[in-house]
């Protein structure tokens, strides 16, 4: 997971070539347990919602573009357009898609954006 973890952020703005599916997934992990622990230390420090909710603000803002960075090498794996991630926006079925997308194993062969990644 740290492994995983390092690489999002050594690629904060890297668009292209591909990422595995357990990368994808260590670090939806990682930030899942990191917002666990930010919510138990607002409560135990006793912050306001607002504080609160600045640092959460601000932790997101942080991670967006890392974070979208690694959906579209996501998608490339699996040799579909970066520009798949703009289903999301659609309503109900757009995430549930997207969701689906990430679940899918690599593609071996002919893939245009670039070898496996490992």
């Amino acid at each position: 997971m740290i492994e995983a973890v390092k690489v999002f952020f050594r690629n904060y703005t890297n668009f292209s070539g591909r990422s595995t599916r357990a990368d994808y997934w260590w670090v939806m992990l990682a930030a899942f347990l990191f917002g666990i622990c930010l919510g138990v230390v607002t409560a135990v420090l006793k912050l306001d919602v607002k504080t609160a909710g600045a640092i959460e603000g601000l932790i997101s803002l942080a991670i967006l573009v890392p974070s979208l960075a690694l959906s579209v090498r996501r998608l490339h794996d699996i040799n579909k357009s970066g520009w798949f991630i703009l289903i999301s926006l659609v309503p109900f079925v757009g995430g549930l898609i997207l969701f689906i997308f990430t679940l899918l194993d690599s593609v071996d062969e002919g893939n245009t954006y670039g070898p496996r990644a490992q």
